[in-house]
């Protein structure tokens, strides 16, 4: 699949928001330009309208030295980076916003605002990052979970991680998405806890505490990617060669694939947060347009699913 044909998995993504309005999104802090072109660029294209929290001075010095249109773009004015992410945040709170963007401060600073206690946006879910990546040699959209917030997650930890990947999957118009739980084996070794875990996980499916995916793993990597790998180890499994959702053991094993997958295999990826009140686009300075954009489109799409089942935010 070539990314010029503007036929690949993100294109197809970009095709299902086309029949949904613009979701007002805050950007905390858009005072860099690459950070303010993503934001201004989804609005052009129809995904959000963005409501920019910053110093309005800096935001529009960055607007006119990279010969970019505010046009209407409403602004809302904030002496420093971290009053932006405290404001961005109440603008959800108060219902303004129904998506949270990162501008250029960093998103440690962004996620503090989020999971402050009396004023941030939890829920009783993990909070959880999911990389919605576009990879050249496989069918589909992949999505890797937890490669950039949980660092060592538990299994209560990595039961809310599937869950917020399986919502995000079907939010994407996926009915009963495939969560490939990955280790270094295929089999249970109580000297190694992601297997441990693994197993625990599919059971917890089987008791109806995960819901709307297909678990299986233990899966090696090459089990979980490849029917032909799994069928030679004598794996049966609905999931081996087909999962929507790869569940990492920890967060460096996540964040290597990952990366590996965008440097090796040319993969593109989308990154989000998940198990917030809202959905949180969380972009990188390194992200390429492309990437930039079908964030947003992620966003956008769990922002209109979250419509449908929830009240508004209050």
């Amino acid at each position: 699949m070539s990314h010029e044909t503007g036929t690949g998995k993100y294109e197809q993504l970009l095709a299902r928001c086309r029949s949904f309005e613009p979701v007002p999104t805050a950007v905390a802090h858009p005072c860099e330009e690459t950070a303010l072109a993503g934001a201004l660029e989804a609005g052009a294209k129809g995904l959000i309208t963005p409501i920019l929290v910053g110093p309005v001075a800096k935001i529009r010095e960055v607007a006119a030295r990279g010969g970019l249109d505010l046009g209407r773009t409403r602004l809302v004015d904030v002496s420093h980076s971290h009053a932006a992410a405290a404001k961005a945040v109440e603008l959800v709170r108060q219902g303004e916003a129904e998506i949270l963007m990162k501008g250029s401060l960093h998103s440690d600073e962004l996620l503090a605002a989020v999971v402050a206690k009396e004023t941030g946006l939890r829920t009783a879910r993990r909070i959880s990052h999911a990389f919605i990546m576009d990879v050249p040699t496989y069918h589909k959209v992949l999505v890797v979970t937890d490669a950039a917030i949980n660092i060592a997650p538990a299994l209560e930890d990595k039961a809310d991680i599937c869950q917020n990947a399986i919502d995000l999957v079907v939010s994407l118009g996926m009915a009963r998405p495939k969560v490939a739980i990955l280790a270094a084996v295929e089999t249970i070794n109580s000297k190694m806890v992601a297997t441990i875990d693994a197993a625990a996980l599919c059971k917890m499916a089987d008791r109806g505490q995960i819901t709307g995916g297909v678990l299986d793993g233990p899966l090696a990597f090459d089990n979980a990617i490849s029917s032909e790998a799994a069928r030679i180890k004598g794996i049966t499994s609905e999931v081996a060669g087909d999962p929507d959702i790869l569940l990492v053991p920890d967060l460096e094993a996540g964040n290597m694939l990952a990366k590996q997958l965008s440097f090796l295999a040319n993969a593109d990826s989308a990154g989000v947060v998940l198990g917030a009140r809202v959905p949180i686009i969380l972009t990188s300075r390194a992200d390429s347009v492309r990437s930039r954009i079908a964030s947003c489109a992620v966003a956008m799409l769990m922002a209109h699913t979250r419509r449908q089942t929830l009240q508004p935010v209050t």
